[in-house]
């Protein structure tokens, strides 16, 4: 059988490094932040997915995060999730979790992480969107441009994390706004391995996934889940594949809007794994100049640039990553 790695869809060759089973990326100037300092993290928006995400980081950041800055338009909104969020606390251990402190927008890029949550047009509840994500591309394509231009024009030298919908193109949006590919990483592909470990537990058949599993691809329409890279089934692995996707349109179906997994396992958890330099899934650039885009990833920080797992996988599952980069290189911002 033939076998490919990822690494194959690298159209400049001369970015990466290759060693075994992994490549790093290498960056055009410098790593947007060191791995091994505590780093200031700014939140932008605190609707349900950046509030919730707030939590999550409070919870799990205190060895990597020194300090939460929240940003939002409704300045009642941010003054509640300050109180609430600051009255999380161990019932000893006080100062063991991050400050979160209200900042102003001119603040906005004092820090090493922006965590871009905004969005505009989320499609309500109930609605006829087949695919929700892809609904909000234009008005939130503008809207992380304008962020972006002005974190370059502000000198702003680190890392901008984007959580808000559709993940991959806006990441692509905020690097035709001037930032470096090594400055902007995706978070919405931990979200989707976690909804395929969800149904892999559920059901024997898919069980391969826990042990095997990975992820690939943009969240939504495109993704690919295999159940295994050394015993890949493809129909198994397009099924898991479709309920994973389909998972937050079932959530909708019960009247709720999926928020609370994606903030928690895209973002909090995801981000915090960055910060240390930890494993984990989110979107990392491929391509040579605009002409790329942004794929999700296992991969990891590290001092000499973002290393990505390029393990050797079946031609037949690689082509499916490949079509979903294709896709993804192709949106038109």
């Amino acid at each position: 059988m033939k076998t490919m790695r990822i690494s194959s869809l690298f159209e400049d060759s001369a970015a990466i490094n290759r060693k075994g089973d992994s490549f790093f990326i290498k960056p055009q100037k410098k790593n947007p932040f060191a791995i091994d300092k505590k780093k200031g993290v700014n939140i932008l928006a605190l609707g349900d997915v950046g509030g919730m995400l707030l939590i999550g980081l409070r919870l799990l950041s205190g060895e990597t995060v020194s300090h939460i800055g929240i940003c939002d338009l409704n300045e009642k909104v941010a003054r509640r999730y300050e109180m609430e969020a600051g009255q999380i606390e161990y019932p000893i251990a006080h100062g063991m979790l991050p400050e979160v402190r209200i900042i102003s927008s001119a603040e906005l890029f004092d820090c090493d992480v922006l965590v871009f949550c905004a969005s505009k047009g989320v499609p309500p509840v109930g609605g006829d969107v087949k695919d929700v994500r892809m609904a909000q591309l234009q008005a939130n394509a503008k809207l992380v441009g304008s962020f972006a231009s002005q974190a370059v024009q502000q000198g702003f030298d680190g890392l901008f994390a984007v959580v808000s919908d559709p993940v991959d193109p806006l990441c692509k949006a905020a690097l035709l706004s001037g930032l470096r590919p090594e400055q902007v990483q995706g978070y919405g592909l931990g979200v989707m391995n976690s909804r395929a470990l969800y149904f892999a537990r559920k059901e024997q058949r898919f069980a391969s996934f826990l042990r095997e599993g990975r992820a690939f691809g943009p969240h939504g329409e495109d993704l690919v889940i295999a159940n295994s890279l050394e015993h890949y089934d493809d129909a198994l692995s397009r099924e898991l594949t479709k309920l994973s996707v389909e998972s937050n349109l079932k959530t909708r179906e019960l009247g709720f809007k999926p928020f609370i997994a994606p903030a928690l396992s895209s973002g909090a958890i995801s981000i915090t794994e960055t910060l240390s330099g930890g494993w984990h899934y989110s979107s990392v650039y491929f391509g040579k100049g605009d002409s790329g885009a942004f794929l999700g990833v296992r991969n990891r920080r590290t001092p000499y640039g973002i290393q990505v797992e390029d393990a050797p996988m079946p031609e037949e599952l690689y082509l499916r990553i490949k079509k979903a980069y294709e896709h993804l290189a192709a949106l038109n911002l």
